[in-house]
């Protein structure tokens, strides 16, 4: 079963840019946030399952899917999270879940801080939001740059970032997801990732060391990592539940993109997780 986006999305004016959102079903609010050079379909299976009885907010990144450009004055991961808290109040939506997959979660855990008191679930998954290690950063760093260079991301760039987003079955087993994600980089505008891809890449891996203030939420919340996430590892995960205080799950088999991976797990845990919160 697939879903007709187009039909269900909507579009803010948020600090001087366009910010396309998906805004899907009724009752209780969930805000799910995409991964890094992908959209709000990879959260299709879920969409399809929590909007029978939630209503579901997806945002895009900026440069991302339909959304527009990053605003010029947008400097880290907490300005971008205050932009999507303002669209949830351009919307009129004061209490809400969020469920977010790598650097969505990473922007979570700053609307969290932000709005504490309004947030009443917390999934996280595929994520850390310590600073970059050394070795990660300093490769991340170099793809941007040549990124840079070329105004367009190289099949090299590309074959090196599959195993960071999918498991060696999803590889094998999975062209279509494969197959989406190398044409998606290849056919991506040269405006839309120098002006802003890029720039938020380097926000993304510069990032501050958050991971000691996740001991202030005092949230519902659940941490969940693929087994095979070469990007965001599973020790990763531990640790960011350890601190939160709550359950970590290890989802076998499963690389970055648990969503479209392991779809009926990730749903199903999403679900118990929201069954509490509301």
């Amino acid at each position: 079963m697939h879903m007709d986006f187009e039909k269900e999305r909507r579009f803010a004016h948020i600090d001087g840019s366009t910010m396309s959102y998906l805004d899907i079903g009724a009752g209780q609010t969930v805000v799910l946030g995409h991964s890094y050079l992908w959209s709000a379909e990879m959260w299709e299976p879920q969409i399809i399952a929590l909007s029978k009885q939630y209503r579901v907010i997806v945002p895009e990144l900026w440069g991302h899917g339909k959304s527009g450009e990053l605003p010029a004055n947008t400097r880290n991961l907490r300005q971008v999270a205050q932009r999507h808290l303002s669209l949830l109040d351009c919307i009129g939506i004061e209490n809400f879940a969020v469920a977010r997959l790598s650097v969505g979660d990473m922007r979570a855990v700053e609307l969290a801080l932000l709005a504490p008191q309004r947030v009443a679930g917390l999934a996280l998954l595929g994520t850390f939001v310590g600073s970059e290690p050394a070795h990660s950063k300093e490769l991340y760093f170099s793809m941007i740059e040549t990124v840079q260079s070329l105004g367009a991301v190289p099949d090299p760039v590309i074959d090196a970032m599959l195993p960071m987003f999918f498991s060696s079955d999803a590889l094998t087993h999975r062209q279509d997801l494969v197959d989406g994600f190398r044409k998606r980089l290849r056919e991506a505008e040269r405006r839309k990732l120098l002006e802003s891809i890029l720039p938020l890449g380097r926000m993304i891996f510069g990032r501050r060391d958050a991971l000691a203030d996740l001991r202030q939420l005092r949230i519902l919340s659940l941490v969940i990592t693929g087994e095979q996430d070469l990007s965001r590892p599973p020790e990763e995960g531990r640790q960011m539940a350890s601190a939160l205080g709550c359950t970590f799950v290890e989802i076998a088999g499963t690389g970055h993109i648990s969503s479209l991976e392991a779809p009926s797990e990730v749903t199903e845990y999403l679900l118990s997780l929201l069954g509490e919160a509301f």
